[in-house]
């Protein structure tokens, strides 16, 4: 099968990605996995694009899982030992129904064509377009959560490495709380127990997202795990790796007293989390990039191609939408909301709706020359040069008004040096 599929069914890493062929394991293994469902990467590409066919097909697909949900990446080549993508991609956590899954995919696909996870690509020598596979499951609510090591990451002892806070597992794998520490030899002894200090957890909130809620004061530095929790982890690591092989990073919860495996991976460093976002449809019309230099000689029919590429995005306030120096790949137009333009630090300017910026990063995908920053809610539209490309490619008329295009303002710019060189004495 390559569309959609119950997780147990995901076995072509092609598609699926990592994380969702190794979930599907684990499922064929009988290890307590929570119920979801592996999207391939074409699928999201689809439902990103706002086609209503993959969007209805999912839709179908998720009413079967038990709401809330976690929505997170499983990008092919995502979770190998050589290549973490870890606080690249996103999780999106507690989507409360099947209506507002596709908005979720939606961010995760965007979150593997952003300017950091660009940047992470080009340095791995990786810089060809992201597939982009997703796994929704069933959000658990957990008592205690974290992550275990199979073997020492940092000195490669032969023994199993053990952080854990209270409530949802994304305050310790985000690093936003010190978590407890523990140490185990392969046979199950506890060599050392650390306790932490867990101020608050995070929450699934009752309107979706999550929340940060303070935790009492007697279990701020209290151990969040006892013993009968550690013998249950000593025994998950030894099934992981008879599934796996040694050398594993699992992400675990206890919920309702049952120990859950949440993710198992090659060894690597932890993965970031963002709230949930809610975009909408994106929506095709190449009105507005008559406005835009770059696309402002093209035909309406040429125009009209290119938009029905444009996938919406949303930012929350103060989120960084492009950072001077990281390497670019996509181009965006200001939907609704404003944002600040810096360079160096020092402001430039404010973008407001119908304003644009990044679109020489179709082009040559080379980095950014300033950082835009979202003032309050922001919505764009945006392009990626993975599908810009091709369209370029496949159409020698676009082709040719764009070089056109940037060889008259090439020659604008000569010919504005030319007239400050004259008039220096």
């Amino acid at each position: 099968m390559n569309g959609i599929v119950p997780l147990v069914g995901a076995e072509a890493e092609e598609l699926y990605g990592a994380k969702a062929v190794g979930l599907g394991a684990a499922l064929r293994a009988g290890l307590p996995v929570p119920p979801g469902i592996a999207l391939p990467g074409p699928e999201v590409d689809a439902i990103a694009s706002g086609e209503v066919a993959a969007t209805a097909t999912l839709r179908d697909a998720v009413r079967e899982l038990p709401t809330p949900l976690a929505v997170r990446s499983s990008a092919v080549g995502e979770d190998s030992a050589g290549a973490s993508f870890a606080g690249q991609h996103i999780t999106v956590l507690n989507v409360p129904s099947a209506d507002d899954v596709e908005g979720a995919v939606r961010e995760v696909w965007w979150s593997a064509n952003s300017d950091s996870a660009i940047t992470y690509r080009k340095r791995l020598g990786v810089f060809v377009r992201p597939s982009v596979g997703v796994v929704v499951q069933s959000l658990l609510q957990p008592e205690t959560a974290g992550v275990m090591f199979t073997r020492n990451p940092i000195t490669g002892a032969d023994e199993r490495m053990i952080e854990a806070s209270w409530g949802l597992g994304e305050a310790v794998v985000a690093g936003r709380v010190i978590p407890d520490a523990f140490r185990l030899s392969r046979s199950g002894d506890v060599l050392e127990r650390r306790p932490g200090f867990k101020r608050f957890a995070i929450r699934a909130s009752a309107d979706g997202g999550t929340v940060d809620e303070e935790v009492a004061a007697d279990l701020v530095e209290a151990l969040c795990l006892r013993d009968e929790h550690l013998r249950a982890l000593s025994a998950l690591a030894e099934d992981c790796e008879r599934v796996y092989g040694e050398g594993r990073d699992i992400e675990w919860a206890f919920a309702g007293g049952q120990l859950y495996l949440l993710q198992c991976r090659a060894v690597t460093v932890s993965a970031g989390v963002a709230p949930q976002r809610t975009p909408a449809v994106p929506t095709g019309s190449g009105d507005s990039l008559s406005r835009v230099p770059l696309f402002s000689n093209l035909a309406r029919p040429d125009r009209d191609a290119i938009a029905r590429l444009f996938t919406q995005r949303v930012f929350t306030p103060g989120e960084t939408v492009t950072k001077e120096g990281s390497e670019a790949a996509a181009f965006y137009l200001i939907e609704s909301g404003t944002a600040t333009v810096t360079v160096h630090g020092a402001f430039r300017r404010t973008l407001h709706p119908g304003d644009h910026f990044g679109e020489i990063a179709l082009i040559d995908g080379q980095a950014r020359s300033a950082t835009v920053t979202a003032d309050g809610a922001l919505v764009c539209q945006g392009i990626t040069l993975w599908d810009f490309q091709p369209l370029v490619q496949r159409n020698p008329t676009i082709a040719w008004t764009l070089l056109r295009t940037l060889a008259r303002e090439v020659r604008e710019a000569s010919d504005t040096q030319i007239g400050k060189t004259a008039a220096t004495p």
